[in-house]
């Protein structure tokens, strides 16, 4: 899949979006910083898989992992592809897609808010990477929707 991959705590979560939308560097925010979203659990985030993501259905449940050619690689605009250390591979409870914030419902309905990956539905949540509360909104999907805290 063209997408980027983090695991946040125990959840992994694809971050959807076009070339250029901000999937590598809402990672590296991420990444960068652990975060409590709105819990008191300190959640940290390890990168997966940057752009590229290999899914695979196990059972009941998708994993996500990086094609090896671009394992523990992680684009950084203006500065280039660097090395970073990374998870082999993670069970993915999320699915998060860009969007522009004007784009995005204030109030949207959960059950509405799901994706079909491989005949497995998950939780979907758009999120504007540009804003500054793009980690902390993230943070917070993964508490309220992933069903792993």
């Amino acid at each position: 899949m063209h997408a980027t991959c983090v695991a946040v705590a125990e959840t992994g979560v694809l971050i959807e979006g076009p070339p250029g939308s901000g999937k590598s560097s809402l990672a590296l925010r991420l990444i960068d910083q652990p975060g409590f979203g709105h819990g008191g659990l300190q959640l940290a985030a390890r990168l997966v898989a940057d752009d590229q993501v290999i899914v695979v259905r196990q059972g009941n449940e998708l994993r996500g992992k990086a094609p090896q050619s671009i394992r523990g690689k992680l684009e950084i605009r203006g500065l280039g592809v660097v090395n970073v250390t990374c998870l082999d591979d993670v069970r993915i409870g999320l699915i998060v897609r860009l969007a522009s914030a004007h784009t995005i419902e204030r109030m949207p309905d959960p059950e509405q808010a799901r994706a079909d990956i491989l005949g497995i539905n998950l939780p979907l949540v758009l999120i504007d990477p540009a804003a500054a509360s793009a980690p902390a909104r993230l943070r917070a999907a993964v508490i309220e929707l992933s069903g792993t805290f």
